[in-house]
């Protein structure tokens, strides 16, 4: 006689084993790595329920780090960046280590001190592909690169484009000890300016840049 499937239940909530932390649907967790030698997984909470023998289940929407994607990590990536993605797996509440939380790029951006449970997330990524929404970041500098919010940049005050130190052949404690900064283009301009006005002429002030754009290509696809 074939053994009769016990129905799921439905759970509000579980209780990290060896803590006093709860876990709800939408929260995003750390989930034990097979790997004791690699950082935890990174998840967000769909859904949970306990199968027939109480045996607490969730479904998790991986957090996938720029290492453990297609394309691999790369300069502008942030130590604490993850990419939402479409990889969705059903894995035991016993496996979640703990809680985390995962800011929006702006938000993380503005945090006094980042604690060790915080990450942020940018892009979405599709597992399968590799493929970034969006596809395509605004670019900074003379590097021509996105913005890392773990890199120290300086603001030009004309332009008000974003350098980084050693763009601009600087080091981290000159930019710090800098009460203001022009880049090489608005300081060119500005003494074409003075020259232009010794003449009696007058000069148009520079035009604001507009950050051109930096398509995310995966180099493992050949896009």
């Amino acid at each position: 006689m074939a053994r009769t499937k016990l129905p799921k239940k439905a759970v509000d909530s579980y209780t990290i084993k060896g803590t006093n932390k709860v876990v709800k649907v939408g929260d995003t967790v750390l989930m034990r790595n097979q790997e004791l030698d690699k950082p935890p997984y990174v998840a967000r909470i769909e859904k949970m329920w306990a199968d027939g023998r109480n045996n607490v289940k969730v479904e998790a929407r991986w957090y996938y780090r720029p290492e453990e994607s297609i394309g691999g990590r790369r300069q502008f990536h942030g130590a604490k960046e993850v990419f939402v993605s479409d990889h969705i797996d059903t894995q035991s509440a016993d496996t979640i280590e703990g809680k985390c939380t995962v800011h929006t790029f702006k938000s993380y951006t503005r945090l006094h001190n980042v604690g060790p449970e915080d990450y942020f997330c940018r892009f979405e990524y599709k597992a399968a592909t590799g493929a970034f929404i969006p596809d395509r970041v605004a670019v900074y500098c003379k590097c021509e690169m996105p913005y890392n919010p773990d890199d120290l940049m300086v603001q030009c005050e004309a332009c008000k484009d974003w350098f980084h130190p050693s763009c601009i052949d600087c080091t981290v404690e000159q930019v710090k000890m800098l009460d203001c900064f022009y880049c090489t283009d608005c300081s060119n301009d500005a003494e074409g300016d003075k020259n232009a006005l010794s003449n009696g002429k007058d000069s148009p002030p520079p035009e604001p840049k507009d950050h051109s754009l930096c398509r995310l290509e995966n180099p493992a696809l050949g896009l």
